[in-house]
């Protein structure tokens, strides 16, 4: 009964639907949609018709136990009651959804605008995550490594542990030996108490001994710093000088070539030749210039990280002999190229 209750209610829905639906149109026309939902609501009320005749019978049958469920029928009742509420705030629903339905049409053409910029922003934000997984597969290795590390520390930590808890036991064994020693050292302290004096002697002798090697030793170290540092500056001041004097040879050699070979006709007849101005020829030979002068320059910020490197290798830690070895053999090696290039120049230009 609820079933057929709960058709003929939406039978009547979709009447009065239509009927609105005919009377705002100026010519009536129902949807396919519409006829095919009544049908189909027909068809269900024709076969709870079919099932309440059928049902019928049981009914009969079943009159004492409606009497026992009059009262959850009341409540049941109350439910409809508030279940046609529900039917009537559902149609001014659909009134309302009809209407947004028809705005959204509108904004139909504004979404995809809004889609193809979505779009865009979601290709760059692919290519941000793919940045930031590169990222992360490096912070995750960084990572590893710490983890080993503290596996290596914590392994550590355990055996100094372990050696801590048997020092501990020695401790142990030596306190209760040196419990047991103590009445007999009660009878040496005299002459302990002689010999620690005349040791505490020898012990301050050695320790200003020491103190005067540990001196020594720093003031050495001093000097070694300082030698290597004024050996470095020497080895660099040399290398500039060298790479002046070949700048100079090759000026030299370049004007003495122009001065037997070129003259004005010359440098007329090179600009003819090569389709320029003597302006422009003048030009390109104060380019190759400004490369000499670039070269100079990345020569010398090369130098200055020589030098800091060496500084470096000083402040550092133990060893660091062989690096230093290595670093001055390497500027050593550049010096004698040079020296090797200035010879080779100063024999031509002879």
């Amino acid at each position: 009964q609820q079933e057929k209750e709960d058709l003929e209610g939406k039978l009547k829905l979709r009447e009065h639907l239509s009927q609105n639906a005919g009377k705002s149109e100026a010519t009536p026309a129902p949807s396919k949609n519409i006829d095919s939902e009544m049908k189909q609501l027909q068809c269900k009320l024709k076969n709870s018709n079919n099932e309440i005749t059928k049902q019928s019978t049981t009914i009969k049958s079943l009159k004492t136990e409606v009497q026992e469920k009059e009262e959850r029928i009341r409540e049941l009742q109350a439910k409809i009651s508030r279940l046609e509420r529900d039917l009537n705030m559902k149609r001014h629903l659909i009134e309302d959804l009809r209407s947004r339905v028809k705005a959204n049409q509108e904004n139909e053409k504004t979404s995809n605008e809004t889609l193809e910029s979505l779009e865009r922003k979601v290709k760059a934000l692919a290519e941000d995550c793919s940045n930031k997984k590169t990222s992360i597969d490096s912070l995750k290795q960084r990572l590893n490594v710490a983890t080993k590390e503290k596996s290596q520390y914590e392994q550590m930590y355990h055996k100094a542990k372990d050696e801590l808890e048997q020092k501990d036991l020695r401790l142990t064994n030596l306190e209760s030996k040196m419990i047991e020693a103590e009445c007999a050292m009660t009878e040496l302290e005299t002459a302990a108490s002689q010999q620690l004096h005349d040791l505490a002697k020898q012990s301050g002798q050695a320790l200003e001994t020491v103190q005067e090697k540990l001196l020594v030793a720093n003031d050495k170290v001093k000097e070694f710093t300082t030698f290597v540092k004024a050996l470095t500056r020497e080895l660099q001041h040399s290398v500039q000088e060298l790479r002046t004097k070949i700048k100079q040879a090759k000026k030299m050699g370049e004007l003495r070539a122009c001065t037997k070979s070129l003259s004005q006709e010359s440098v007329q007849l090179a600009a003819s030749i090569l389709n320029v101005s003597t302006a422009d020829l003048e030009e390109i030979l104060e380019v190759e210039e400004d490369e000499e002068t670039a070269k100079a320059r990345k020569e010398f910020e090369k130098d200055k990280e020589w030098l800091l490197y060496i500084q470096k290798l000083l402040e550092a830690q133990f060893p660091f002999a062989s690096y230093l070895m290595d670093a001055v053999l390497e500027k050593l090696n550049e010096k004698k190229k040079l020296v090797e290039e200035y010879t080779s120049l100063m024999k031509h230009t002879v």
